[in-house]
């Protein structure tokens, strides 16, 4: 009789040991949402442009890599549009020799949610990848503004990186401009300079945040640099992409 009554304490408390183990796991893992561009081209110049590959797949092995599912998503649906500059084998990383082979996450870009079907409920977070492709059409894209607003009015972090806080351009809560007040950075007016579109680009990144109140600040270019002020996370070029997306795994963790 002892030895069943023993049995079945051992087999209860097992039971509420893996129930709460398992209602941990639930509890820690979280959900960001990847948006990229649907925009291939690089104004009149009859080039194309994109999204730039270092800057979506550092972060998104930065937030895999530690447990975060991602979803991506772009204002088209399906495959976006790679810049190929970024693409060439002069701009690789182990990050993006990682995404060359890596079957699962190129499938998953082949077949991108449309932002139109996407709601910042099912999402802990959301992040921006960059490329110039993001000025002409996140910066002006309804569905993307609308869900800026959403995660940032319902205290969830929006994080951008390089070119991506154009997307920031026409977002407003409560009738400001969200990035009024804002400490941010973003890709700056001399990078702009040095890549030789300063006259192609629809507006200038840096001039917009600062004539929509932004707090604006940068250093070197093409030095890692990433600002966070309350949700709101920025890096300023390609090479800030794994520090915004580490800001953002931080924020993350202090939500659990």
């Amino acid at each position: 009789m002892r030895k069943i009554t023993l049995i079945t304490i051992i087999v209860l408390t097992l039971s509420c040991i893996t129930a709460t183990a398992q209602k941990h796991n639930k509890k820690v893992m979280k959900k960001v949402l990847f948006v990229l561009t649907s925009h291939s081209e690089l104004g009149n110049t009859g080039e194309k442009t994109g999204f730039w590959v270092e800057e979506f797949a550092a972060p998104y092995y930065e937030l895999a890599d530690k447990g975060v599912q991602i979803d991506i998503a772009t204002p088209l649906g399906g495959q976006p549009p790679i810049d190929p500059k970024s693409d060439d084998p002069s701009a690789a990383t182990e990050d993006t020799k990682r995404l060359d082979n890596d079957t699962a996450v190129l499938d998953k870009l082949k077949h991108t949610h449309k932002l139109a079907d996407v709601n910042q409920a099912d999402y802990d977070a959301v992040f921006y990848p960059g490329g110039h492709g993001p000025l002409w059409d996140l910066a002006e894209d309804k569905n993307s503004i609308a869900l800026i607003e959403a995660f940032y009015s319902n205290d969830k972090p929006v994080a951008f990186v390089c070119h991506s806080p154009a997307a920031l351009k026409n977002v407003k809560v409560n009738g400001e401009f969200l990035v009024k007040g804002k400490k941010l950075t973003g890709f700056s007016n001399s990078e702009e300079e040095a890549v030789g579109l300063t006259k192609v680009v629809p507006f200038l990144l840096e001039d917009a945040l600062q004539a929509n109140g932004a707090t604006y600040s940068k250093i070197g270019d093409w030095q890692p640099y990433a600002i966070e002020d309350g949700l709101l996370i920025t890096g300023q070029n390609p090479a800030s992409s794994k520090l915004v997306a580490e800001k953002l795994l931080n924020q993350l963790n202090l939500k659990n």
